[in-house]
């Protein structure tokens, strides 16, 4: 099993899936198609039911049942839900942070628990800087060579999720109800599931396998909003400017000072939100700015974009009516007010970690998955480990030893929900 989900890992990051959100196609990107196509074949080939792939690129196949247990739907106390349906999702792009074309992995085969040079880039992959990698010495770990992110976010969950299917697949003896996997685009750029046929997926509990650690589950996550700035200057010779000149540039600093300082992601943790600038472009004519907003308190939430409002209107006070405007867009929110009326999502998730020989650890996302607007969109769905770290950047790496556990997981989920 090692090896199978190391070679396909392996394989699926070799392909350039990057998303772009000044897209406005689904998917953003038509490299990702390559891949999920690629897929699409794979799934066939394996035998799985039902292959298809839809115009807008979600990749779909159903491995039959083992018995013949009649599936039920998802129990609202949670006391069993006889053999429902449950579904496993990954997605295929890789964030447009940085670059995912020609990645070149390294394989380290017996990872001595010290630094590793990543490639001939200086850049240099440390336990000084990350010490969980302390608790992998002995392993077989994948990284990069410090010159492009490695994919593991999230193609060691389709690698996850694609050998766990083979060996369903080639193991009848084990018994299990209807399973549906799902593959979709663009998830990175939060419009994962803009489009996603629920009804043609038909599962009543899924999972993403889309988180990092041993044994995360994660069934919280942020409350998230995209914000839009755009700011009007007036530029004026500096020579003769003063009582006239409006300095876009100066307004983005006036502006971003109004909001905390400390409420930033880097002085954040836990169930802390944050406000974080992500975009400026400024000149002294105009300028525009993008934020994201973070909190997994919905009442923060509220507050955090109500700041922002506030913030505008005591700009354009400041400068001129017109000056600033804001536009405030929400993404996804919290889902553990969708999955929590339905415990044994949790627990038989907990109890297949278990048997995996893996210990769970429930966590908050600070981050959003696709799962977040599936449960809002009636499909309960909390997310589970792939043994990937340190995402969206050139210090990515990915624990094979950790990947397995994550096959053995979903298994082991194939199991308990086939038993209802």
């Amino acid at each position: 099993m090692k090896d199978k989900v190391l070679e396909r890992l392996l394989r699926y990051i070799s392909f350039d899936t990057r998303s772009d959100p000044a897209s406005d196609t689904c998917p953003s990107t038509a490299k990702q198609l390559l891949l999920l196509n690629h897929l699409l074949e794979e799934m066939v080939m394996l035998g799985l039911e039902e292959v298809e792939i839809d115009e807008y690129g979600y990749v779909m196949g159903t491995i039959p049942p083992t018995h013949p247990k009649p599936a039920q739907e998802l129990s609202e106390a949670g006391t069993g839900a006889g053999a429902a349906t449950v579904g496993f999702l990954a997605h295929v792009d890789t964030s447009p942070d940085m670059s995912g074309a020609n990645v070149r992995p390294q394989v380290i085969a017996c990872y001595d628990g010290g630094d590793i040079a990543l490639g001939t880039s200086g850049y240099v992959l440390s336990p000084r800087e990350f010490p969980e990698l302390s608790a992998l010495k002995g392993g077989t770990l994948v990284t990069t060579d410090g010159t492009t992110l490695l994919g593991a976010d999230d193609k060691a969950g389709v690698a996850a999720i694609m050998t766990a299917a083979e060996y369903l697949i080639t193991h009848p003896e084990i018994p299990h109800g209807r399973i549906r996997i799902g593959f979709t685009p663009d998830e990175e750029i939060g419009r994962g599931v803009d489009h996603f046929d629920l009804e043609r997926f038909g599962a009543q509990v899924a999972y993403t396998v889309d988180g990092s650690g041993a044994g995360e589950l994660e069934y919280e996550n942020f409350n998230a909003a995209a914000v839009r700035i755009a700011i009007r200057g007036r530029g004026i010779h500096p020579g003769y400017a003063k009582g006239r000149m409006i300095n876009a540039v100066e307004v983005a600093w006036a502006y971003h000072a109004l909001l905390p300082a400390g409420e930033r992601p880097e002085h954040t943790e836990g169930y802390e939100g944050f406000f974080h600038l992500t975009t400026l472009r400024a000149e002294v004519e105009q300028a525009t700015m993008e934020y994201i907003v973070r909190d997994h308190s919905r009442a923060k939430f509220e507050e955090r974009k109500a700041a922002m409002v506030s913030a505008a209107a005591f700009i354009n006070e400041r400068y001129g009516a017109g000056t600033l405007t804001v536009e405030i867009e929400d993404q996804y929110y919290n889902m553990r007010e969708r999955v929590e009326p339905h415990p044994e999502i949790v627990a038989k998730a907990r109890r297949a970690m278990e048997l995996a020989g893996v210990v769970p650890v429930v966590r908050p996302i600070r981050g959003g998955t696709d799962g977040a607007r599936l449960s809002y969109m009636g499909l309960p769905c909390p997310n589970l480990f792939t043994g990937g770290a340190n995402f969206h950047g050139r210090y990515e790496y990915c624990s094979v030893d950790t990947l397995v556990q994550a096959v053995q997981t979903l298994v082991n989920l194939a199991k308990l929900w086939g038993e209802g």
